[in-house]
């Protein structure tokens, strides 16, 4: 196929995104009040429930099998790189502009986390139902990808949930501790002790000490025994909460779905008894299909509905979001681009173009939707989160396009 033949096909999935997104974003502005904020957490709660496992499900137990999964083994290798190549290019962006501290964390999760499972959700299947697709039968191609968004998605979560999670916890924990210290300094002045400015310079270094021990979470021990005995309690507890959050991600709805889809595929008398015309448990598959049909119209509306909150706000440098864009839509696919056909060349990874699409496609994606839901849980950065999703997803719109067509060139 020609460029401009693809450019088409990879123009569909995206136009789609966005009618469906304007339709979101209507449904919660003023003009509707229809998807307001406590519709929209409802809602993504049901899809984070109930409709993302059954997708899961449904596709995984249909489509793979045991020696697929061995020959997938290069995909979590290629999003922890998007990560960590995305986490050093933030850092640079971090130290050259010098954001606000409480937004630092939000800056590096933007340029390291990428959207790997929502997205993809709605642009494979759409890229597999157009006629001039290179990846072959829609139905195949379709099932294939899906199983592959899967995947995706549930290696994800987890990286997001802990690399991103950290960062935006240690962000809302400097963020809080700096602005109580603040708010100490500020009742002083305003008890009537006259403090001067001699005072108040006096007063700052226990500022930006708590603003250090929040960033790096260090703990000074002091000559006494006692006190080391605490920094090794601390420390467990640091251990155990690591742990507890790992497995608390493992549990999450969707990667249990994930693992047990997994399994079905995996085991042939387990799915045998899920898959096939004569299975006997063949309705709990398609029961499954009919909620995961569910999945995509509605992330699309809660997504266009998020995006409306960043319209009013000019809390961000524009410079700021112009370098956030730049990781992620010109340094990252690039730098995919090349990682993918040098692991191929390589050997690692498998010759379905497919599947080398979607490796290359997790490094040109927008940032997580998930980084906001952090940003509210930890209480800071709001206003600039949306702002930069705001303008990261409408650029998305374009660069999602542009280099869908040249990863389907390139494999083609």
């Amino acid at each position: 196929m020609g460029f401009w033949s693809l450019l088409l096909v990879a123009s569909t999935p995206v136009v789609q995104v966005l009618l469906i997104g304007l339709l979101g974003a209507y449904l919660a502005s003023g003009y509707s009040n229809v998807l307001l904020p406590g519709a929209r957490r409802d809602m993504n709660k049901v899809v984070f429930t109930v409709f993302t496992p059954a997708l899961m499900f449904a596709s995984l137990a249909k489509t793979v099998t045991f020696q697929e999964i061995i020959s997938w083994w290069f995909m979590p290798v290629n999003i922890g790189i998007t990560f960590l190549i995305g986490g050093i290019l933030g850092w640079i962006v971090v130290k050259i502009l010098r954001p606000p501290n409480h937004i630092e964390g939000l800056v590096i999760a933007a340029c390291s986390a990428g959207n790997l499972g929502n997205l993809l959700l709605i642009i494979i299947p759409a890229i597999c139902e157009e006629d001039g697709n290179p990846f072959g039968d829609y139905k195949i191609c379709s099932a294939r990808g899906i199983s592959y968004v899967s995947f995706s998605m549930a290696l994800g979560a987890f990286y997001i949930w802990t690399h991103s999670y950290s960062l935006m916890r240690n962000a809302g924990k400097m963020y809080h501790a700096t602005r109580t210290a603040s708010l100490g300094v500020t009742g002083a002045n305003e008890g009537g002790h006259g403090v001067s400015v001699d005072q108040e310079s006096v007063l700052s270094p226990p500022v930006k000490a708590v603003q250090g021990m929040a960033q790096h979470q260090i703990e000074i021990p002091l000559l006494s025994g006692g006190n080391l005995q605490d920094k090794k309690v601390n420390l467990w507890d640091k251990i155990k909460e690591t742990l507890h959050k790992i497995v608390e991600e493992l549990l999450a709805p969707p990667t249990v779905a994930a693992i047990v889809g997994f399994v079905v595929g995996a085991v042939p008398w387990l799915k045998t008894l899920f898959i096939g015309s004569s299975a006997p448990l063949k309705v709990v598959q398609d029961s499954m299909k009919l909620l995961g049909d569910g999945t995509v119209p509605c992330i699309t509306l809660i997504l266009g509905g998020n995006l409306t909150q960043g319209l009013r706000k000019s809390v961000v440098r524009p410079v700021l979001i112009v370098a956030i864009v730049c990781v992620r839509y010109v340094i990252l696919p690039a730098f995919g681009i090349a990682l993918v056909k040098a692991a191929y060349g390589l050997g690692f990874v498998p010759h379905d173009p497919l599947y080398r699409y979607v490796l290359m496609v997790q490094f040109g994606l927008p940032p997580a939707m998930s980084i906001g839901t952090m940003a509210q849980l930890f209480d800071v950065a709001q206003e600039e989160c949306s702002v930069i999703f705001l303008w990261t997803y409408l650029i998305a719109a374009v660069s999602l396009t542009v280099w869908s067509t040249v990863f389907m060139w390139i494999l083609s």
